[in-house]
C-alpha cells in the first residue's frame, strides 16, 4: 500500500539467504518474480535432494552392519541348543 518493494522486509528479519533475497529484488525489479521464485525453488529443490542422496549413502554400511549382527545372532541362537544336544548325546 506505501509502494515499498518486498525486499527491504525480508532482509530485516534475516530468515532467508541474502542470495534469496537478491534473487527477488532481481525479480522484482525486472517483472519476472515468478520465474525468479521457480529457479530459487529448483536450486533449493536440488540441494536437498543432493543432502538426502549423501545421508543415505553414509547410512547403507551401517545398516548393513546392524542386519549383519541381527542376523548373525539369530542363527548363533538357533544353532547352539542343537550343537549343545549333540555333545550331550556323544
Amino acid at each position: 500500500m506505501e509502494g515499498k518493494n518486498v525486499t527491504a522486509p525480508l532482509l530485516e528479519t534475516k530468515v532467508f539467504p541474502v542470495m534469496v533475497v537478491q534473487m527477488i529484488a532481481v525479480g522484482e525489479a525486472t517483472g519476472a518474480m515468478d520465474v525468479m521464485l521457480v529457479k530459487i525453488a529448483d536450486f533449493y529443490d536440488s540441494e536437498v535432494d543432493e543432502a538426502v542422496e549423501g545421508m543415505t549413502a553414509m547410512m547403507e554400511p551401517i545398516i548393513m552392519v546392524l542386519l549383519g549382527g541381527i542376523i548373525g545372532t539369530v542363527m548363533i541362537s538357533m544353532y547352539m541348543p542343537i550343537f549343545t544336544m549333540a555333545d550331550n548325546i556323544k
